[in-house]
């Protein structure tokens, strides 16, 4: 069986990492989305939130489960033979970054990332964008998947 990881905060998952999960799915046998945590990021929606706003928009993949982790990404993949790990990329600056986090993972472990191209319906699009344009009243609507939408604007209004 063949296993990748998608790993990220996804505080709020978005269309652009459904993209990227869905290709992903079609290519492995098992996605893990692993929701990573870090504890130097403020984030709007706790770990078991995401957790299960991910897990209600991914199930239209049998094969995509959802699971969450504290540590290195590379210890996680050890732990559940996982030899891939698949990142998106919008633009040259992500590669950059992307870039020696990929070798600093092989460099610790073996295991391989690979890069996927974002849709350039989303190239532009960052959870903590999505977050600023909402926090001030912007329509996020086609950026997300419905349920997140209303629950990020639960979150906000509980804000105000």
């Amino acid at each position: 069986m063949t296993r990748a990881v998608c790993p990220g905060s996804y505080d709020p998952a978005t269309n652009g990492h459904l993209d990227i999960i869905g290709r992903a799915a079609k290519l492995f046998d098992e996605v893990v989305v692993a929701v990573l945590i870090n504890k130097n990021k403020r984030t709007l929606f706790s770990v078991e939130e995401r957790t299960e706003m991910l897990r209600e928009v991914t199930a239209q993949w049998p094969n995509v489960r959802v699971d969450s982790w504290h540590g290195l990404l590379v210890d996680y993949c050890r732990e559940n033979d996982i030899k891939a790990i698949v990142k998106g990329l919008r633009a040259v600056s992500d590669y950059d970054y992307e870039l020696q986090m990929a070798q600093m993972n092989h460099q610790l472990s073996g295991v391989d990332t690979l890069f996927m191209p974002t849709n350039p319906l989303y190239s532009f699009l960052a959870s903590s964008l999505v977050k600023d344009v909402a926090t001030y009243g912007g329509d996020v609507s086609s950026l997300l998947p419905p349920s997140i939408l209303h629950r990020l604007n639960l979150r906000l209004a509980e804000r105000r």
